[in-house]
């Protein structure tokens, strides 16, 4: 009967999600194409996301230790530091271009075929891709998500960018304002802060990090600041006008009060993302939509409409290249009649600030309001390797079962947390306790003996505090 189609697998869009489970599916012997519209594979992170994002913030951190004196104590002297951003902009692309090719090199390894254009059901098993019909007997929807607008303020990708504008401004702001105290605005600000910018956050909540442990915001809202950045919390944007090469960013308290103008020559806006679906016909399939406007699914990414799978940001859950990689590995799995399954309970978020944020399962919050915790906090500043590197900013917590000892939720903030915070994930993931974490021997002198520490901080007993 499979023959009766193209393909077996069709999967839209060719970012972490669609690529994984496009190869994925091949590798399972199922004839594979997967649609992408751009020049390039790997969607929004390999291309304006993730990797170009983290490209410039290990280059503008290089930067800034270069100038800010930071070796120096170390006995380790600069003079005469230039920035040469045009050549900080071309390293950056070389690493993006290594990368989609790569992509593309994979899909010819595994004979996933590429149909180049923007994909349009037809029906449940027909979609229209570049101007041609293909058939397939699954479908993976993938497409991904883009920026969210924020209503009454033109992007112009100019004065006022997007995070695709932010990774390519050809200049450093003199002031640059982000709106959106969330990852990727505070990524972004990161680097044009290092670069040499004043940088204002505005964020509409009274914390930056929506969503993230409450201590961990607290913590983190006071390391940035002391690396200079200006946190407008509570505030709302009601407006922004640009002339010429300025802008004028109008703000006023959330709570209401009296408003001011902010001043400046770029522009963030980072307010969050929304699902991929428009122009891709859903209704000539009968997908049927959450009212957030994702498309709905069951356990297993199955839509409402048999053949139809969903995964990564256009479908819920959180908006993460990690969680989207996993979910087109299950979806293949599925589709070939194995067992494919993701533990949304365990998926890690780090941002790539310095130091670094990251957290997996509950926040002590979200934990209390399930029951009786108990909580260990080890901080960085007790840790001989962070000791010895000058590197003693944030603490890991972790926040356990009170009665079972089972582990909950694991923060990280340190500047190799987003490393750090694999440890947790995969010991949550195998129902571990706080002592298991605690009674493993962890190398000396690293800085993943905190991870220990903490644990042992559960019972109370810490031995460096």
């Amino acid at each position: 009967m499979a023959d009766q189609y193209d393909y077996d697998v069709l999967v839209i869009g060719a970012g972490p999600g669609g690529y994984v489970a496009a190869i994925r599916a091949a590798q399972l012997g199922l004839r594979t194409a997967c649609a992408e519209s751009r020049e390039t594979l790997g969607g929004t992170c390999l291309n304006v996301g993730c990797i170009p994002s983290k490209a410039l913030l290990h280059a503008s951190e290089l930067y800034e230790e270069a100038t800010g004196g930071h070796l120096a104590k170390f006995g380790v002297n600069f003079q005469g530091v230039s920035l040469d951003l045009d050549q900080m902009h071309a390293e950056k692309a070389k690493a993006v271009k290594e990368l989609t090719g790569g992509i593309e090199f994979l899909f010819k390894k595994n004979k996933v075929t590429w149909l180049k254009g923007r994909a349009a059901f037809q029906d449940a098993h027909r979609v229209e891709v570049g101007g041609q019909v293909v058939t397939a007997k699954d479908i993976v929807i993938a497409t991904g998500s883009s920026v969210t607008p924020l209503p009454g303020v033109a992007i112009d990708q100019k004065v006022v960018v997007d995070s695709t504008g932010a990774l390519a401004l050809p200049k450093v702001p003199e002031h640059l304002v982000v709106i959106g105290g969330g990852v990727i605005g505070l990524e972004l600000g990161s680097v044009w802060r290092r670069l040499g910018a004043k940088v204002t956050v505005v964020e509409y909540l009274d914390q930056i990090l929506p969503g993230f442990d409450g201590e961990v915001r607290k913590e983190s809202a006071k390391l940035f600041k002391k690396q200079g950045f200006e946190l407008m919390t509570g505030t709302k944007v009601t407006g922004v006008t640009v002339e010429g090469d300025r802008a004028s960013v109008q703000v006023e308290p959330a709570a209401g009060g009296e408003g001011q103008v902010l001043a400046a020559d770029a522009v963030l806006v980072a307010i969050g993302r929304k699902p991929n679906i428009d122009g891709l016909q859903l209704e000539a399939a009968g997908v049927a939509l959450t009212e957030r406007g994702q498309v709905g699914i069951d356990h297993d990414f199955r839509t409402n409409v048999p053949g139809i799978w969903a995964i990564g940001d256009v479908a819920p859950g959180l908006m993460l290249a990690h969680k989207a990689e996993d979910e087109g590995v299950a979806v293949a799995e599925n589709i070939a009649g194995q067992t494919g399954i993701v533990n949304h309970d365990v998926i890690p978020s780090v941002v790539y600030t310095m130091p670094e944020i990251a957290g997996v399962g509950l926040s002590e919050e979200a934990a209390k309001a399930k029951g009786e915790v108990k909580v260990g906090k080890f901080p960085f500043m007790a840790n001989s390797r962070a000791k010895t590197n000058r590197d003693t900013d944030g603490f890991v917590k972790i926040i356990a079962d009170a009665q079972t000892d089972r582990v909950l939720g694991v923060w990280i903030v340190s500047s190799l947390a987003g490393t750090m915070i694999a440890q947790a994930a995969q010991a949550m993931e195998f129902g571990a306790t706080s002592e298991d974490i605690a009674y493993t021997c962890h190398a000396h002198p690293t800085h993943s003996e905190a991870m220990k520490e903490a644990a042992m901080a559960v019972q109370g007993k810490p031995i460096h505090i």
